[in-house]
């Protein structure tokens, strides 16, 4: 088994890993950080939750020349929430340097006061750039940021920069960047779209794809609750407050469902934050560095937050129904059980969503069913103990099915018996059918031959 201290690293690198009580390496981070060391270009495909960051922030902070003032690393990804997250998983390791040499961390995301951006980059350039692609190459175009020095660029959650639309972006600082630049995909899906892009610029890169055990982490307890009649609002309330969760994050559908549930609970006496795309990017801002100093203990958000970010301590995932795209779900529960750390997952469900739950099951994920009673959860029935009854598969025309009808309607002594007779004197009725067609089609195919044949 690695270990950190297998890759020779600085020894601030170690002081911050301590201190986040990273005691060894993930799969991906064990396969990524040596290659990305050797100046490999990587391609890595892994699960949510599972240390993506820090596989590309370590060998990066190893290789920064902090006596340098140019631009040597870009990061880009597709919120700013997780430009946040990332930025700030970055401070906390640059913070472990010596005190005049700590490296110069850049954040430019949108939202954020660009002018007032470009001055301050007028009196000197950060090493490492982490942001969204519009603002980065917005500051690039405009002569104030220099990207042309960097020498490495990771793209994080490269699927939702495809699905939102900034690729063109993340092309054009990639095409700013020198030929031998050594660049770092990260994703959870690596969609078929994206391949032009990566033979592009990755030159025989290493290509990790880091499988899963399960399709969510065993280290998550995953539980289907029903609202038994109740509305979601008391379920959700129920469930936040039958323990105390040292931070709970509950996912909506909508905005406005978002909105809707955090006022309920709020006006119950909870103290909760909200995450959506309605809350302006400033309060957003505020909220988040809220969230990660624990001013709150629930959170209420859409799945704005599902990919990406990293809000520290989440031992309950509670989702208000299923995601309408289904793969939003994994990245929904991988909010918890975190880097090795137990996790509930809680799923509420109305008996019209039935078919929702059945489409998370089918793509492998498991569920525990439980009862919500008198303050706590309880064994609940599997809801699919009914096995349904084999039904006959012969298809009948509607004839045969207004005898089966009125057969049921009047039962007599033997009215099965007849069914049965019925239904197979009209299956033998519909063979001879086809055995005469099938026939007459041989024949006109045989005239058809021979008239050619004399033709020619």
């Amino acid at each position: 088994m690695a270990k950190f201290t297998d890759y020779n690293l600085r020894p601030e690198i170690y002081q911050a890993l301590k201190a986040i009580h990273f005691n060894q390496p993930t799969p991906v981070q064990e396969r990524m950080i040596p290659v990305i060391l050797q100046g490999r270009s990587v391609v890595g495909q892994s699960q949510t939750g599972s240390g993506k960051t820090h596989a590309f922030l370590i060998p990066i902070f190893e290789k920064i020349n902090v006596e340098s003032s140019t631009v040597q690393t870009i990061i880009t990804t597709p919120s700013r929430e997780l430009a946040m997250q990332i930025q700030l998983a970055a401070k906390q390791i640059a913070q472990q340097f010596p005190e005049d040499h700590q490296p110069k961390i850049g954040y430019y995301v949108g939202g954020t006061d660009k002018s007032r951006q470009a001055s301050q980059l007028e009196h000197g350039q950060p090493q490492l750039v982490i942001g969204t692609p519009g603002r980065i190459l917005d500051l690039y175009k405009n002569g104030a940021l220099n990207i042309h020095t960097a020498h490495s660029l990771v793209i994080d959650e490269a699927d939702m920069t495809l699905d939102g639309g900034f690729l063109p972006d993340v092309d054009a600082i990639a095409g700013a960047l020198p030929a031998d630049l050594q660049m770092m995909v990260f994703s959870a899906t690596i969609p078929q779209k994206l391949q032009p892009f990566l033979k592009k610029y990755l030159n025989n890169p290493i290509v990790e794809e880091i499988p899963s055990q399960t399709v969510i982490a065993n280290t998550i307890e995953n539980l289907l609750v029903g609202t038994k009649g109740k509305s979601k609002d008391e379920v959700v309330y129920n469930l936040l407050t039958m323990g105390n969760p040292y931070m709970a994050l509950v996912f909506t559908n909508t905005k406005e469902r978002a909105k809707e549930l955090a006022g309920y609970l709020r006006k119950q006496g909870l103290k909760v934050a909200e995450i959506h795309g309605n809350i302006q990017p400033r309060e957003r801002k505020r909220t988040m560095a809220a969230i990660q100093r624990l001013d709150y203990q629930y959170v209420v958000a859409t799945d704005l937050a599902a990919r990406g970010i990293d809000i520290p301590g989440v031992d309950l995932v509670i989702n208000d129904g299923i995601p309408s795209e289904l793969e939003f779900f994994v990245h929904r529960v991988g909010r918890t059980g975190r880097n090795g750390q137990p996790g509930t997952a809680i799923t509420i469900y109305n008996p019209d969503e039935e078919d929702r739950v059945a489409a998370v099951e089918k793509m492998g994920i498991e569920f525990q069913p439980r009862n919500y009673s008198q303050g706590e959860l309880k064994e609940g029935i599997d809801r699919r103990r009914r096995v349904q009854r084999n039904r006959s598969t012969v298809k009948l025309d509607p004839t045969m099915i207004g005898m089966v009808k009125k057969k049921k309607k009047h039962v007599k002594p033997g009215y099965k018996r007849q069914i049965k007779k019925a239904i197979a004197k009209d299956a033998r009725f519909k063979k001879r059918v086809a055995d005469r067609e099938e026939l007459r089609a041989n024949r006109k195919a045989k005239k058809q031959a021979a008239d050619k044949v004399r033709g020619k």
